[in-house]
């Protein structure tokens, strides 16, 4: 009887034990961390660079245009695209049985003149020999000697014009300028060169590929950061994966003005060994104006965060019944992207919220210093390395 008095008070405390842990399991914890509504990112310590974007176009840094000053049919061409010539090398020829026949023409010219001349002063010494014998005036040896000068200066008149004919003679030979690849050919074989009103463009020639710029076009607002020497980074729609490097070199004072909107011509070298940049290919340029290493950093979506209107409301309330709280008067960010990408340094102060231990929004008040599309520097402020900014609000909850 006892035993079995034993064994039911047993069952009965296993019972009691049971529903006992139930109890303690089912019961709500008040210290439970709730769900964040919020996306948040790590405050860290970083790198920042500020940078200056700009589109461009890439050209070869001397590009030469080979005209004709004489017009003619092409008889010979001994240039091609993509061809690499050396400086006095034919490019192409004109029919030169014209040049030819203005030559000989010229020529028969001097011959005629050097004629008239010899036989002018064959008259003059004459005359000269018959004025001292009183044999003829002194007017008809003024006159031998008028006829002398005259034929002397056509002699000059011929040889001027048979210098010009072997100028065009030589001329319709047309030689490169420079050592350097042929990346244009506006003429062909048997086509006729009119060099009338125009020189016309018959070849261009990049004098050395390996060394390229960039002509890029850059806002008025940015130019003031920027300065000979600064590095920049670049990509091409035909390499989308690498990033290449240039170096400015030039600030071009001329300003383009386009439907009132201000812009200014920046040239940057390029270093093109490999040759993988080809001239007229578009660069998406960013010039790096600044840079600081390890300074604490949160992410620039940060600063244009704001809590919905009602727990702002609810945030004005906690504060106004809170003694000695007071609303600090902090600037809103601009709502124009390129402000913040083209910021000075004054430092600004903006409102930004961090989430405490409970995921609930803590606000903030920083000073910003440098920013990019990325980051943002804080200068000060509450703000520690490893804790959460917000950077938006989240449609669900986040779970802890």
């Amino acid at each position: 009887m006892k035993i079995f008095s034993k064994k039911r008070f047993l069952i009965a405390f296993a019972v009691l034990a049971v529903i006992a842990a139930l109890a303690f399991l089912l019961k709500p914890k008040s210290d439970a961390v709730p769900a964040s509504t919020y996306r948040s990112s790590v405050v860290d310590i970083g790198a920042i660079s500020q940078t200056v974007t700009a589109t461009g176009t890439i050209n070869p840094v001397a590009l030469i245009n080979v005209g004709s000053q004489v017009s003619g049919t092409v008889a010979e061409l001994h240039a091609d695209f993509n061809d690499r010539v050396k400086k006095g090398q034919v490019l192409l020829k004109l029919e030169p049985t014209i040049f030819n026949a203005q030559v000989r023409q010229a020529e028969a010219s001097i011959a005629s003149a050097q004629a008239s001349l010899r036989l002018a002063q064959a008259t003059f010494q004459r005359n000269e020999q018959l004025v001292a014998q009183n044999f003829v005036s002194s007017l008809a040896l003024e006159q031998s000697k008028r006829e002398m000068e005259v034929a002397n200066a056509n002699l000059k008149l011929s040889q001027a014009q048979l210098d010009r004919a072997q100028a065009d003679l030589n001329n319709s030979v047309i030689r490169s300028p420079i050592d350097g690849v042929v990346i244009k050919r506006t003429i062909d074989l048997g086509q006729t060169v009119a060099a009338s009103f125009n020189t016309p463009n018959l070849f261009q020639i990049a004098q050395d590929l390996t060394k390229m710029q960039i002509d890029t076009s850059v806002s008025e607002a940015d130019v003031g950061l920027l300065k000979d020497g600064l590095p920049a980074r670049f990509v091409v729609d035909a390499y989308p994966e690498r990033e290449f490097h240039a170096t400015m070199r030039q600030f071009r004072l001329a300003p383009n003005v386009v439907q009132n909107v201000v812009t200014y011509n920046v040239v940057l070298d390029v270093d093109n060994t490999d040759e993988l940049l080809k001239p007229g290919m578009t660069a998406q340029v960013r010039l790096v104006v600044a840079n600081r290493q390890n300074v604490v950093r949160i992410p620039t979506t940060a600063l244009r965060f704001r809590l919905p209107e009602a727990e702002q409301e609810a945030e004005r309330k906690r504060l106004k019944e809170t003694p000695g709280a007071a609303q600090p008067a902090t600037p809103a960010p601009p709502e124009d992207d390129a402000a913040f990408y083209t910021a000075s340094e004054t430092a600004r102060i903006f409102k930004v919220y961090k989430l405490d231990s409970k995921n609930a929004a803590v606000p903030v008040d920083i000073r910003a210093g440098m920013s990019n599309f990325r980051y943002t520097e804080v200068l000060s402020g509450k703000l520690k390395p490893g804790e959460r900014i917000i950077t938006r609000s989240l449609a669900e909850p986040d779970k802890p």
